[in-house]
């Protein structure tokens, strides 16, 4: 095996977590799993031969790639796996413009899986989600979203115009606080050095997260994080009284 490159046609995990999520979610496209040989001692290890020999994967103990491809020393399984493209579903959309940063990438995916959205939308030029790194950061979470890609913006615009429009700006009009919505929506964002530029204020409805001024922005993984903790509060307070009341 060979260091990922971005045209490659595969690609693979780093690490037990991450290729376990590989294997439960995506198993039709694993070419095979490389172990090192100390995985043994993994607890995660049972589940990977039993989803492998489920699913009829071969299993390799092969350490010279684990250590060839993993640049660090606690990784112990790799999940080689096809490339696949997917299409985004009907429901509630996050859109990212020109992301560029791969750990900022992964750590969103991770978010927004705990958060229940599972739909990402990536406007180009971007980061490539199947970069190791980026799955990794991810904990595996990717395997588990709809993620698309679009050349411009206007262009998924014009295909979910009905949804309500909510770019992350600052020149926000409305605070964050002052949004509340149970309709079908895309939280949009810009990429980490930049954000979004002004032609985004005729997109919806524009809102900035109020901060204090000795910073000038924050980090666009933490921003989704608050934004998605607030527009997904009164879906899991609704879950929560589904509970008490069973």
């Amino acid at each position: 095996m060979k260091i990922y490159k971005k045209n490659d046609e595969t690609s693979y995990t780093l690490g037990v977590f991450p290729t376990i999520e590989l294997l439960k979610k995506r198993p039709q496209d694993v070419i095979r799993v490389v172990v090192h040989s100390s995985i043994i001692q993994n607890k995660g290890y049972p589940l990977i031969q039993e989803l492998c020999q489920q699913y009829h994967i071969h299993i390799e103990i092969h350490d010279k790639t684990i250590d060839k491809l993993s640049p660090k020393n606690n990784c112990f399984a790799i999940g080689v796996f096809k490339k696949y493209s997917d299409q985004i579903q009907e429901g509630n959309h996050v859109v990212l413009v020109n992301p560029m940063d791969m750990g900022n990438m992964g750590t969103m995916m991770r978010t927004m899986l705990g958060f229940g959205y599972l739909h990402l939308v990536i406007i180009r030029p971007a980061v490539d989600i199947f970069d190791p790194k980026v799955i990794r950061a991810s904990m595996g979470a990717i395997f588990h979203l709809n993620i698309q890609y679009y050349d411009n913006f206007e262009s998924y615009y014009q295909e979910y115009k009905y949804h309500e429009f909510y770019p992350f700006m600052l020149k926000g009009a409305k605070n964050i606080h002052q949004i509340s919505t149970n309709n079908v929506h895309s939280l949009v964002f810009g990429n980490e050095s930049s954000g979004l530029d002004d032609t985004y204020l005729n997109y919806g409805q524009s809102v900035f997260i109020p901060h204090s001024e000795t910073i000038d922005s924050l980090n666009l993984s933490m921003a989704l994080g608050l934004t998605l903790f607030h527009f997904s509060k009164e879906q899991f307070q609704r879950k929560e009284v589904l509970r008490d009341n069973v």
